[in-house]
């Protein structure tokens, strides 16, 4: 449970990280929408991936 805890943290910290360099690099306001959708959905299905197991559902 924990590790499930702290891995998911660190998902949260890395897509802070990559808003924060899309934020800092992306020109066109389009091409950054969209790639912080493709960080939100990467994220969410790390987090999911972690959490699911836990929670008894296995989708593999």
């Amino acid at each position: 449970m924990l590790s499930a805890m702290i891995s998911v943290l660190i998902t949260c910290v890395i897509g802070a990280i990559c808003f924060w360099a899309i934020d800092k690099f992306a020109r066109d306001g389009r091409l950054a929408k969209l790639l912080k959708l493709l960080v939100v959905l990467l994220c969410l299905g790390a987090i999911l991936q972690r959490v699911l197991p836990l929670m008894g559902i296995a989708w593999f």
